[in-house]
Formats: structure tokens, C-alpha cells, sequence
């Protein structure tokens, strides 16, 4: 008994899915193994996501490779995860969630809040843009993507005087000691599932009773909540939108950001039960459109 998992070729991707077939070890004491996909998103490195399709770019393969019966279940990063799944698909489980929040690299170590006038940073996210954007208005932005070495071999190339990763890849990655700064991820909000995990499969797949218990309940409260903001305002790759969540006993805190139309950012917060995750978030979305 062995079951494969399939996930994008980077060498986080991996990692990422390493820990999760640790966790069906010790869960469920079976093995487990992985298979390779290269993503459309992973090809088109020339270009920002929201320019050729976002976020979907990345599971549509693997979405095939469990389709075509070659893997029982796929690993991605939750920001990767478009908010509605194709038909027959099913997020088995969210089993964990690293730092969410974003970092500033520097190529110098120099801090952010030292950097120069008009300093140019390295980030091809819409919402990191505008994060930035808010705290400095001098910065000069440049697109950059790939994985994460390929993002610190351009910063250093091109000259660049840092670039915004997100914190869970890097400490992922044993990489945390590059990291010159982390920002507040109350005022820098994260992307939709930033630094959790998660794990699809087919609706009747033959190994899901063994996958739904690596499922953390709280992760998914939080997670399923962002995903409901995002899925009422439309959200993607293409939009200015972050969030954070925090859950407290029975209590769920969010605070969101929109672009709700002509640059005009709005951040509004809201409280209440946990049982009403899904509910919080449309009703987060709701007050933000109304500015």
C-alpha cells in the first residue's frame, strides 16, 4: 500500500510535500511517494500571473494527474489554490500552517525602513506592490519571479535592493537566516492561505480516510474563512486583496483589505465565533464594498 502524491517540481514544492508524507507515516503508518508535475505557471516565468491566468496556473496539471488515476492526492501551497475547485475535487485536509507573514530580503542588510530613496525591490504580487506601496511611496517596484533561488540569483543580478518573500517558504527552505526583516502581518496583510498547506484529492479517492486526518481544525477555520472573503469579492491574482486571521478559543478575528475600484484600498476588521468561519468572511467582504 502506497500512495502517491503528486506536486509541482520546486525544490519548496517538495518540501513541503516531504512533510506531508511524514505526517500519513505517522498518522496512518503508510508510505507514501511523490510524483513530479510541471506547471503551466512553472513554464511561464517571463510573465506576472495575473497576465497569463493566476494562481490556477500552478494545480491545473496536477489536477489532470489525479484525474488520469497516476496520483491518489496533491499537495499545494494554499495561496496556490484558486477559491472554487473543479468538479470532483475536494480539499481533503489542511494539515498545518507556517509564519504568515511576508519578509523583506535585502541584498545589502540593510533594513527596509533604512533603505534609500527610490530603492528598488523585487516582488510580482499585485498586493505586495500596494503593501509597499502604503508604508513607502518613493520605492520602485520590479517584477520578479521563480522559485525562491532563482528570485535571490535576480535580486543580486539585476541589482536589486531587495525582494518580498513569504516567511513560511523560506523557513521551509532552512532558509530563515537570509530574512533582514518581517513585517506585521496585521498591517502587511498576507495573501488568502498564506503559509498553510494543503491537500487535494478526488471526491470518492480511494485513500481520503486516511488523508482527512492529518486535517487541523483550527488551520482550516482560519483558512476556510479567508478563502470565503476572497470568494465573495471575486478575488485573485489579478486584485489588490490580503487578510489575516487569528483564532482565539471560540473567537475568529480577520481583518481584510480590498482594492474596491480606482486604487482606493479599504481595511476593515471584523469578530466573531468560529462556527460562523465561512459567514465571518462574506460578511467581511460585505463591509469592506461598503467602504
Amino acid at each position: 500500500m502506497e500512495i502517491i502524491i503528486a506536486t509541482r517540481k520546486s525544490k519548496l514544492a517538495q518540501v513541503q510535500t516531504e512533510r506531508v508524507m511524514e505526517l500519513i507515516k505517522e498518522t496512518n503508518n503508510i508510505n507514501s511517494k511523490k510524483l513530479l508535475v510541471v506547471t503551466e505557471g512553472d513554464k511561464r516565468l517571463d510573465v506576472t500571473l495575473d497576465k497569463i491566468g493566476g494562481k490556477g496556473l500552478f494545480v491545473k496539471e496536477i489536477e489532470y494527474a489525479l484525474l488520469n488515476g497516476e496520483a491518489h492526492a496533491a499537495v499545494h501551497s494554499m495561496k496556490d489554490v484558486p477559491f472554487e475547485l473543479p468538479e470532483g475535487f475536494e480539499l481533503i485536509a489542511i494539515p498545518e500552517r507556517e509564519d504568515i507573514r511576508d519578509v523583506f530580503v535585502s541584498r545589502n542588510n540593510i533594513h527596509f525602513e533604512e533603505l534609500k530613496e527610490g530603492a528598488i525591490i523585487g516582488t510580482s504580487s499585485i498586493r505586495r506592490a500596494a503593501m509597499l506601496k502604503e508604508i513607502r511611496k518613493d520605492i520602485k517596484i520590479v517584477p520578479i519571479r521563480g522559485n525562491v533561488q532563482t528570485r535571490l540569483e535576480k535580486m543580486k543580478n539585476e541589482n536589486m535592493d531587495g525582494i518580498i518573500l513569504a516567511a513560511a517558504g523560506l523557513k521551509r527552505l532552512n532558509m530563515e537566516n537570509i530574512i533582514t526583516d518581517y513585517f506585521d502581518p496585521k498591517e502587511f496583510l498576507p495573501a488568502i492561505g498564506q503559509g498553510a498547506l494543503g491537500i487535494e484529492a478526488l471526491i470518492n479517492g480511494e485513500y481520503n480516510s486516511y488523508l482527512r486526518k492529518l486535517d487541523n481544525k483550527d488551520v482550516r477555520i482560519s483558512v476556510e474563512a479567508e478563502r470565503s472573503f476572497m470568494r465573495k469579492l471575486n478575488g485573485g491574482c489579478h486584485s489588490v486583496i490580503g487578510v489575516y486571521s487569528e483564532v482565539k478559543n471560540n473567537d475568529l478575528y480577520m481583518i481584510g483589505t480590498f482594492d474596491v475600484g480606482g486604487g482606493r484600498i479599504v481595511k476593515k476588521d471584523i469578530l466573531g465565533n468560529i462556527e460562523e468561519n465561512i459567514e465571518l468572511g462574506i460578511k467581511l467582504a460585505n463591509k469592506i464594498m461598503k467602504g
